[in-house]
């Protein structure tokens, strides 16, 4: 079922190759084989960007999405300032998440952190924790703990 990973000399030879098919955008139906960690680092892919990702963050995708709407395209100073002041539960994760991208961005990839900006953001649902409220007369409501996946990339601004 899985496919042949290839080799590093493979991946050179077809460089230029898989980076015009990668670097296309496509349908969700018609996606290309996802890259393993090892294609990704000798093709180059991602050294042009921050990413952080946040598994389980213990707050609804739909509560996430509002402070994330705040933020996204913004310059990382004025995402800071926007976070530091928005009273939501949301915006405390995204604040120490921006900061691991930052910080992914600067030291990882040696880009410039006067020139970030907020490329992508974006909230996934994670698992739902199912809880019971006891109730009146003998009765049980499902209470529904919502988590989501959040995920944040940095890019560079061109001058």
């Amino acid at each position: 079922m899985g496919r042949k990973v290839m080799s590093k000399e493979e991946l050179l030879e077809k460089k230029e190759e898989l980076l015009e098919q990668y670097g296309k955008s496509r349908r969700k139906s018609n996606k290309l084989p996802v890259l393993t960690k090892k294609e990704r680092k000798v093709l180059g892919i991602g050294k042009d960007e921050g990413r952080a990702v946040v598994k389980h963050a213990r707050v609804s995708t739909r509560k996430a999405k509002l402070v994330i709407d705040l933020i996204r395209n913004k310059g990382i100073d004025e995402a800071y300032a926007i976070l530091k002041y928005t009273p939501r539960k949301a915006s405390e994760i995204l604040y120490k998440l921006l900061k691991s991208a930052e910080a992914n961005a600067v030291n990882n990839n040696e880009l410039d952190r006067d020139s970030l900006y907020v490329s992508e953001i974006y909230a996934e649902q994670g698992p739902t924790l199912k809880r019971i409220r006891p109730r009146a007369q003998g009765r049980a409501f499902r209470i529904r703990k919502r988590t989501s996946h959040i995920t944040v990339v940095l890019k560079e601004k061109a001058k």
